[in-house]
């Protein structure tokens, strides 16, 4: 595999406050990754910085191109969804389609009007007509008609419900995604995604606190439920986390493996949003 996106020590500072502050990753071709952090870790000014969107420090490639130097050529091969309220509220769906087919040369303009024919999405709409729901599925098939290498979203269901969700990201798999795509998303609904992510990015004060696969995750990582007869003994193996649930305790390990951990009690897959709490200290 090759890497799409491959940063070196990429810093952005604003005044005294440092945004990134030396952050090192790789995201590869053919993978989903998620980029998750709370607020204000950096995670905006990261994929501004990949889409050419504000200068930086340090090294940072994009599909084989310097994001800010080399915009215009590397927008031709990147898709971008952001919080579906970027789009016109005045404009009709026959109108952005238009819009899109004559400003960037990768769209296919019958691909978009398939995705669509099977909503209840119509080209003589507005988008202020659309419920939220809708304009993420013109959002989206806006930008699946366009033949893209890298699609990043950042928050592209924001404000929306379970069924929309749902519907956004089973289209994305099902009609976008392949082996030579590659998606990087931001989201606080890690636990709605976390079956298709391939790779985790935390973000943590302008700093990659994980970067890891879910293979790695699987491996590295276990959670046992534990009851206070073995807590004690348990704690001697130095879990990163812990919390009550149903009555007994949630430890979570890093390093420790699951023959290991059953002597303690029930050992349970570690889920993204766990992790992702145990990774920042509780400050999620």
């Amino acid at each position: 595999m090759s890497a799409v996106i491959t940063a070196r020590n990429l810093s952005k500072r604003f005044k005294q406050k440092a945004a990134l502050d030396n952050c090192s990753f790789n995201v590869e071709q053919g993978r989903i990754v998620g980029l998750i952090g709370p607020n204000g870790a950096g995670k905006t000014t990261a994929l501004k910085a990949i889409l050419g969107l504000t200068p930086y420090d340090g090294e940072l490639t994009v599909l084989g191109h310097h994001p800010f130097k080399d915009r215009s050529a590397l927008m031709q091969d990147v898709s971008f969804i952001a919080d579906v309220a970027i789009l016109p509220r005045w404009i009709r769906v026959s109108e952005a389609i238009k819009y899109v087919e004559g400003v960037h040369p990768r769209f296919v303009r019958a691909k978009c009007e398939r995705f669509l024919s099977a909503t209840e999405v119509k080209p003589s709409m507005r988008v202020r007509e659309l419920s939220k729901g809708m304009i993420a599925q013109l959002h989206l098939a806006l930008v699946m008609a366009i033949d893209a290498r890298l699609l990043i979203l950042d928050e592209p269901t924001l404000g929306l419900d379970i069924l929309y969700r749902r519907r956004f990201y089973e289209q994305l798999l099902n009609d976008y995604f392949d082996e030579s795509r590659t998606i990087l998303v931001t989201t606080h609904q890690v636990e709605e995604i976390e079956h298709i992510l391939t790779d985790l990015l935390f973000i943590k004060s302008g700093t990659i606190a994980l970067a890891a696969s879910m293979e790695e995750v699987a491996e590295r990582y276990c959670q046992v439920l534990v009851g206070n007869d073995r807590l004690e003994a348990a704690r001697e193996l130095r879990p990163i986390s812990e919390r009550k649930l149903l009555g007994k305790t949630a430890l979570l390990f890093d390093g420790v493996t699951p023959a290991q951990a059953r002597e303690y009690g029930e050992v349970h897959q570690v889920g993204v949003a766990d992790l992702f709490v145990a990774v920042m200290g509780g400050t999620a």
